[in-house]
């Protein structure tokens, strides 16, 4: 479906009603061609790192824990063709982040804890898109705004609040979707008073933390449970303003895939609060940092929480 007519993922009309009408809309019109699998299940991921840990995570669990075949269709792109994907029925699962779907996709205002935000998404989901969502995995993955550790040392920067006086010297770095979803760039340098040497630089996510090392940039919006922080020296400046909602990762699932497959659900239900922000920091080192196979890495952390042998 072409989304241009929704105003697209930018949200350009600036009314949340209108782009929850058109999300509803894509649901219904969607709905009616999506396929029926009563012996497969199909996990979906986006194109970075943390998202396919999840998305291997729930594949290996599902296989475990039930009789049904799991097809991984991964990398695919970032939020929206995720969402696009679901509503379509061309996946049936694939891990989010509370705020992202706040934001992006329900384009609701930001405000509200941990549980206020997972609350307005789930019901929001279920009544309006054919959605659920699995339990948070236990980890709060916001976005992070990082500078080089020696800088933050050298001169003692521990907010964005104080880094905004630096900024004008400084060369930024941001994912495409940071630099167009109404919870990124714009609003966080609204908040902050941001200005920087030179027009941010638009860059693939896995290149954001190498390039800040490298001094090609000097502070890029990265993830909280990146695992190259401590790995580079990197220093996450305080978001001192609140500015960013949470960002719970959750399993989003098709209501059709739980009524089908109950087992499904309580499946997703053993991996509830399962895993902290450290261990996923960890996880997300073992492929960015030590290059190992996401299938050991996730089968590893799932046997040494006794979920399969």
């Amino acid at each position: 479906m072409n989304w241009a007519w929704c105003g697209g993922h930018r949200g350009d009309f600036g009314a949340g009603r209108w782009s929850s009408l058109c999300l509803i809309l894509a649901a219904l019109l969607l709905s009616s061609c999506a396929p029926s699998r009563s012996d497969r299940i199909v996990i979906g991921s986006k194109n970075f790192t943390e998202s396919l840990i999840l998305g291997e995570l729930l594949a290996q669990q599902i296989e475990a824990r039930t009789h049904l075949k799991v097809e991984r269709r991964f990398y695919l792109a970032g939020t929206y063709i995720c969402q696009q994907a679901i509503l379509a029925g061309r996946i049936d699962i694939y891990p989010e982040y509370t705020g992202t779907a706040l934001t992006a996709i329900l384009k609701q205002k930001v405000g509200g804890d941990r549980a206020e935000v997972y609350q307005r998404v789930k019901t929001e989901y279920e009544g309006h898109l054919g959605l659920t969502l699995g339990p948070p995995f236990g980890f709060n993955d916001t976005f992070a705004m990082e500078i080089r550790g020696e800088e933050a040392r050298r001169l003692n920067l521990k907010t964005l609040s104080q880094a905004a006086a630096f900024a004008p010297k400084w060369r930024a770095g941001f994912g495409y979707e940071f630099m167009e979803r109404p919870d990124g760039y714009a609003g966080l340098a609204a908040a902050y008073g941001l200005r920087f040497a030179t027009p941010p630089r638009v860059m693939d996510l896995g290149l954001l933390a190498p390039a800040l090392k490298n001094r090609q940039i000097d502070l890029a919006a990265g993830n909280a449970t990146d695992g190259l922080i401590p790995a580079l020296d990197l220093f996450v400046l305080e978001d001192d303003r609140h500015y960013f909602p949470p960002y719970e990762a959750v399993a989003v699932v098709r209501q059709q895939t739980v009524r089908q497959h109950p087992e499904v659900a309580q499946a997703l239900a053993e991996l509830g609060s399962m895993i902290s922000d450290q261990e996923m920091q960890q996880l997300n080192y073992a492929l960015d940092g030590q290059h190992r196979d996401v299938k050991d890495v996730a089968h590893e952390f799932l046997r040494s929480k006794g979920l399969i042998q």
